[in-house]
């Protein structure tokens, strides 16, 4: 279910409805599926994946972190693949994360920060964001800012305080969040069934074997292991030696 055979599937069945946008595109639209990938641990992941759309003439939505203990988005390496995939077309967006921000002011304020630091960085215009884990509160906000696009805000995204199967919804969202797919997978039926669609997946979660929860955490522990041992090897002269000793531990 998360192999790149069957995140190929997904895009066959948008492209076939003819109603595959992009957020500024889907504002002006009354029926739209919209693809949206937040990026959690690993930028090469998020390539690898917008590689798979590149081969089918797909483009959708990545949202990066600015604050994350798990990818530095400015690195040489990550910076050239996030340009790489902006040149191919895909359209690239801040994952704004709260950290314990509950006054609606200053997170409108420091999501306009960031964007304005990312853009300057990067050399192109970022004006799109999604939240990391937001909280019902800043849902229920419906945060909308001048010249900006909110991937959470009522044009794209329903909120309802508990959503079951018959809460109705004028946006259709579904989410493969924990390697589970909430509220619905995007088969035939779900997105030819609704107007409009919101589809979020997390890069991390797809591979081209499909891995399940467990294995596919431990295979992105391993690839996140390897990265390390590299950056300490390109950085530190001294290393060199221990290296071999390192990858073979990884590996027992």
């Amino acid at each position: 279910m998360f192999s790149f055979e069957d995140y190929r599937e997904i895009i066959r069945i948008i492209q076939a409805t003819g109603r595959h946008a992009n957020y500024a595109d889907a504002l002006s639209k009354d029926s739209f599926v919209i693809m949206r990938h937040d990026v959690e641990y690993s930028v090469e992941r998020a390539y690898e994946l917008a590689r798979v759309e590149q081969s089918m003439d797909f483009v959708s939505t990545y949202f990066f972190q600015w604050t994350n203990n798990s990818y530095n988005i400015l690195s040489r390496r990550n910076m050239d693949m996030i340009k790489d995939m902006h040149e191919r077309g895909q359209h690239i967006g801040l994952h704004f994360a709260l950290n314990g921000m509950t006054d609606m002011t200053e997170i409108r304020k420091q999501v306009r920060k960031e964007m304005n630091i990312l853009s300057e960085m990067f050399g192109f215009q970022i004006n799109e964001f999604s939240i990391h884990r937001p909280s019902k509160d800043v849902l229920r906000e419906n945060i909308k800012l001048e010249g900006l696009l909110n991937a959470y805000q009522d044009d794209f995204f329903t909120f309802a305080d508990k959503i079951t199967p018959e809460t109705p919804v004028d946006v259709k969202y579904m989410s493969d969040a924990n390697h589970i797919w909430r509220y619905g997978y995007p088969d035939a039926e779900n997105i030819n069934g609704h107007a409009k669609v919101q589809i979020l997946t997390h890069p991390f979660a797809w591979c081209k074997e499909g891995y399940n929860n467990f294995n596919n955490y431990r295979a992105l522990v391993q690839e996140k292991y390897v990265e390390l041992i590299d950056s300490i090897d390109q950085e530190c002269k001294d290393f060199g030696e221990y290296k071999d000793y390192f990858v073979e531990k990884y590996q027992r």
